[in-house]
């Protein structure tokens, strides 16, 4: 298989909700697999308005604490309007986490959101693949919550070391996914040759108009060869670490083509970029 030339693009500007804050109460909070926990907020003005790929900012530090004094960027990996709620998963891997898994049902974090540009999905677009590996399964998650009231079908690969750290799987299927491709590296099924087998094999005869991936570089390098082959648009999640998640502090820059001195934000441009395929316009 070989590489896909090309790149990073900004998608054009849509309209998004304003980010607002809230004191959001926890409702629930617990282990998930082996290596990540749900946190359950009470939230109900972001979850009202928050797009499939946004994130929120959570502040780790209680009333009365100055430290950890960033808040943490995170995935919103469903939002339910009618009860208010906002769902984030999350793997304990800093201090910041380590201070977030200590929060119990009935305290209350500071949460603002939602941020950033998310997918887009156009009117004719009925079928959607998504790619996602580790915790980057989390910002497609409400794209196969969003394609189930709509009516578009969304074929779902969450890829993991081995099946204990796998996530989202549980989220598709109650989504009415159309199919569901639970890999792993220790079952041999998450390469990128691998997948593409599997993946051009199962589709090539119905393939999907629009592939969306995050969380692994491999997986991005597999989404424009299927998206090429095809063919399909192609729109890429990227994470990173931010301090406001606003733009004021300029700190994650995406690498992202740019016309300026400064590639574009992650937290305002992003984290949903398109990719444009060398010589081949974009696809987008």
């Amino acid at each position: 298989m070989s590489t896909s030339e090309g790149g990073l693009v900004t998608l054009p500007a849509v309209q998004r909700p304003k980010p607002t804050w809230e004191h959001a109460s926890v409702l629930h909070h617990e282990p998930i697999g082996d290596r990540y926990r749900a946190l359950r907020l009470q939230a109900p003005k972001i979850a009202t308005t928050a797009q499939a790929g946004q994130f929120v900012m959570l502040t780790v530090a209680r009333n009365g604490e100055t430290a950890p004094a960033l808040p943490r960027p995170m995935a919103v990996y469903r939002r339910d309007p009618e009860a208010g709620t906002l769902d984030v998963l999350y793997g304990v891997v800093g201090d910041g986490t380590r201070k977030l898994a200590g929060f119990q049902p009935g305290e209350e974090m500071l949460v603002v959101g939602p941020l950033g540009r998310g997918f887009t999905i156009d009117s004719h677009v009925h079928s959607v693949l998504l790619l996602g590996r580790g915790i980057g399964t989390c910002s497609l998650t409400t794209v196969a919550q969003d394609n189930a009231a709509r009516g578009v079908d969304t074929i779902a690969v969450t890829s993991a070391r081995h099946h204990g750290a796998l996530i989202g799987a549980q989220a598709y299927r109650e989504f009415g996914a159309k199919a569901v491709y639970e890999v792993t590296d220790e079952a041999g099924t998450s390469s990128p040759d691998a997948l593409f087998a599997t993946l051009t094999e199962d589709w090539d005869q119905q393939p999907p108009q629009l592939i969306l991936v995050c969380g692994s570089q491999r997986l991005t390098t597999l989404a424009a060869e299927l998206a090429q082959r095809w063919p399909a648009a192609l729109q890429v999640s990227l994470e990173a670490h931010m301090a406001c998640g606003l733009g004021y502090c300029h700190g994650c820059a995406s690498g992202a083509r740019s016309e300026g001195e400064e590639s574009p934000l992650i937290c305002t441009d992003g984290p949903v970029f398109g990719w444009r395929f060398n010589g081949a316009g974009d696809v987008a």
